[in-house]
């Protein structure tokens, strides 16, 4: 017998954690604003957003809200390419850092770190509806939080 699980978009009972960058904080709060309409639209019951200063930040504070219960977690920061080697650092270790808080934990946690070259770039990504990376990176948050309840049973 083969058993699927894959998880719906349906929040209800779910408790999201989002680690937020400030830096770059104007196109961060647009993702944020994304992602917390795409919450309310999934009837998520309760959201906690952690604020902390920059994208290396990010891991830890994913790591926080792990332990603190929530169910799963979406990272938003924005790093966007310079002209020195920093953006490479950022962005690699960032991404490896919320990869070890969801292996380390067992709490899922979906990347909406933007690393992009240009401010231009980042602001495509921090539209409204369907062309916001942080909304985007809900329906991956819940699905996933949603399926490994399903795998659980609970």
């Amino acid at each position: 017998m083969t058993r699927v699980v894959e998880g719906s978009t349906d929040g209800s009972g779910l408790h999201i954690g989002i680690a937020a960058a400030r830096w770059n904080q104007a196109i961060t709060d647009r993702l944020v604003e994304g992602a917390l309409k795409r919450l309310e639209d999934l009837g998520v019951d309760r959201v906690t957003v952690l604020r902390v200063p920059g994208a290396l930040e990010i891991p830890l504070a994913a790591h926080k809200l792990a332990t603190a219960g929530c169910d799963a977690i979406v990272a938003i920061g924005t790093v966007v390419k310079g002209g020195t080697d920093h953006y490479e650092i950022v962005v690699k270790e960032s991404a490896h850092g919320i990869s070890r808080v969801a292996l380390d934990t067992g709490v899922p946690v979906a990347n909406a770190i933007l690393a992009v070259h240009d401010y231009s770039q980042a602001v495509e990504r921090a539209g409204q509806g369907d062309a916001n990376k942080g909304a985007e990176a809900v329906e991956a948050a819940v699905a996933t939080a949603r399926a490994f309840r399903e795998l659980e049973g609970t």
